[in-house]
């Protein structure tokens, strides 16, 4: 039976309010779209992170999530969601599309990670039971699994 798609994510001042702390760094409102600024000085990196919320994507209204990096440019198109960690300094932004997860990784110390079209069924597994290529975004994405609602 194939998972129906969630409604896509609104942020507000307080889930914004949540990605700075947990980021250690400001928000800025820029037009249409937030933007934070992430700074590595020891490792030299950079990145900016922007949310454009309630944006045109196709014919249909969602929420866009950008990673501008030194050598990359990623984006997650209708983010459905997100979860952070403190332990971690990280943010993980969530796009869930029937059951298969595409999940956008900011750290506090300027890196990035980007998983798509993951089965959401891997999250709950045991991941001993799964190729070491394939445990990674399990795990990296477990953090997510609160997101969905039990089926």
């Amino acid at each position: 039976m194939k998972s129906k798609t969630q409604k896509f994510y609104t942020f507000n001042k307080n889930s914004l309010s949540v990605i700075s702390k947990v980021l250690k760094t400001k928000l800025k409102k820029i037009g249409n779209f937030y933007r934070y600024e992430l700074r590595n000085e020891k490792e030299k990196r950079k990145l900016a992170l922007e949310i454009y919320p309630d944006i045109l994507i196709g014919d249909k209204i969602g929420t866009m999530v950008s990673v501008y990096a030194l050598n990359s440019f990623l984006q997650l198109h209708f983010c459905t969601g997100f979860a952070v960690s403190e332990e971690l300094n990280e943010v993980t932004f969530i796009g869930d599309m029937n059951g298969k997860l595409s999940g956008l990784i900011v750290e506090r110390e300027a890196g990035c990670s980007l998983y798509a079209n993951v089965d959401r069924k891997i999250l709950s597994g045991d991941f001993t039971r799964l190729a070491p290529e394939v445990m990674m975004s399990g795990i990296a994405l477990s953090l997510t699994e609160s997101l969905f609602p039990e089926k």
